[in-house]
């Protein structure tokens, strides 16, 4: 019983923090022309950008990139969070040993 209600809490769980981050996704109208997206704005779609292309499945207005930013800048904080966070799955990997 107890290995039960540990799944359902971890699926409560893994739902309410996906729920959350949605709220976050680039394109949603938040940002203008007089205040667009900066760098870390940049780093945080950047991170949640796998949940946000899942969303952008369901939702056509959902975008991966937020269009209206501060150039550099926010590509600069954008691409930071993808490669440490894809690339830093490669350092979890076990390496096989070549007989």
């Amino acid at each position: 019983m107890k290995k039960y209600l540990k799944l359902i809490l971890c699926t409560i769980l893994l739902l309410s923090v996906s729920f959350a981050l949605t709220g976050c996704y680039p394109g949603d109208g938040r940002y203008t022309l007089e205040k667009p997206a900066g760098f870390f704005s940049g780093i945080w779609h950047g991170w949640i950008a796998p949940l946000t292309l899942i969303g952008g499945l369901f939702n056509s207005k959902v975008r991966i990139y937020e269009p209206i930013n501060r150039g550099w800048l926010y590509d600069f904080g954008f691409y930071i969070a993808i490669i440490s966070g894809f690339g830093g799955l490669s350092l979890s990997r076990k390496k096989r040993k070549k007989d």
